[in-house]
């Protein structure tokens, strides 16, 4: 499914035109969508088509197209605070974009039928977390996945304020996850496609983490995160080192000399006309060497994202084990 809107350069262009054709309406799933580059999520080998509005598939690893994810985000009317179920969570890439609207006081968990699916996702989301340069915008919410079928989920879990099921689901099994809701929830899913079930064709109750209240050391993490964040905005402001300039793309209109062919009588001259406008021969080779400067400026590969907020944790004397926490990145 997909093809709804124009393919896109980058991820940039690719909101770009979902937000063209109404398919992201808020500014809250907007901010999201760009904080995430969806080339991110694809194997390296198929990235040149992460800007297509398509779905990809490889192996059990499958991403919707992009106007699917923008359509599921606005409808689930995400709020910080809330929480949120993703069934069938596959590649992590839904969930994150979810964790940055939820924010630090909200509940993200996933279930997924593969296991292999859940580690590539795992992964995913550990590069985001310490590469990422969201982090100087956002206060996460961080997804935690579990392997298992989303039909046999234990019957005494708790209920959620959102859920989305990425899977196809027979109408029989509508109240099942209606009942995953809290009163007033929202519930994203599509009805009457064969729904996926175990391989083993066992039932294994599914049980999903707890929504455990936040410790004490979790608190003083996000008040931490949030007064480093604070000072960084305000060294911005003054002048920091917090700006980064973009930049674009644009197509120079070089001028040409006008040449000219005059009849005379029975004779023919090719002459220049003179032009004031015309580019004299210094000014055409200063032209060529800033074409050629520009040219390979815009083939060289764009620097990498900074995690403003990453550097200085990271320059705090702190233990490492502290630093990794405040930053919510553990050691493997």
């Amino acid at each position: 499914m997909g093809g709804a809107v124009s393919a896109g350069e980058d991820n940039d262009e690719l909101i770009d035109n979902l937000k063209e054709a109404q398919y992201i309406r808020t500014d809250s799933v907007e901010q999201a969508f760009r904080a995430i580059d969806r080339a991110d999520y694809y194997l390296e080998e198929f990235k040149e088509n992460a800007y297509k509005d398509l779905a990809w598939k490889h192996g059990n690893i499958h991403l919707s197209a992009p106007c699917i994810y923008s359509e599921v985000m606005e409808a689930l009317d995400l709020q910080p605070g809330l929480s949120f179920l993703n069934l069938g969570s596959g590649t992590g890439y839904l969930s994150s974009m979810v964790g940055l609207i939820l924010g630090p006081f909200g509940v993200n968990h996933g279930v997924e039928l593969h296991s292999d699916v859940i580690e590539y996702a795992k992964q995913k989301l550990d590069v985001f977390i310490r590469t990422s340069d969201s982090f100087d915008k956002f206060d996460f919410c961080e997804p935690l996945f579990v392997t298992g079928n989303c039909l046999e989920i234990a019957p005494d879990c708790c209920q959620y304020d959102r859920v989305c099921c990425g899977a196809g689901v027979q109408k029989e099994h509508e109240e099942y996850m209606k009942n995953l809701l809290k009163v007033g929830g929202i519930l994203v899913m599509p009805l009457e496609e064969k729904p996926c079930r175990s391989e083993s064709g066992q039932p294994r109750l599914v049980q999903l983490p707890p929504l455990a209240v936040r410790s004490l050391q979790d608190l003083a993490r996000l008040a931490i995160c949030g007064s480093i964040k604070r000072t960084m905005r305000q060294e911005a402001t003054r002048g920091g080192g917090l700006k980064s300039t973009p930049m674009f793309k644009r197509r120079r209109l070089r001028r040409r000399r006008m040449e000219t062919i005059v009849f005379l009588d029975k004779e023919v001259f090719a002459s220049r006309i003179s032009n004031p406008s015309d580019d004299t021969s210094c000014e055409d080779a200063e032209e060529d060497r800033r074409e050629v400067a520009e040219r390979t400026l815009r083939e060289a590969k764009p620097e990498p994202p900074v995690n403003f907020l990453r550097q200085r944790v990271l320059r705090l004397p702190l233990p490492d084990p502290l630093k990794y926490y405040l930053l919510y990145y553990r050691e493997k």
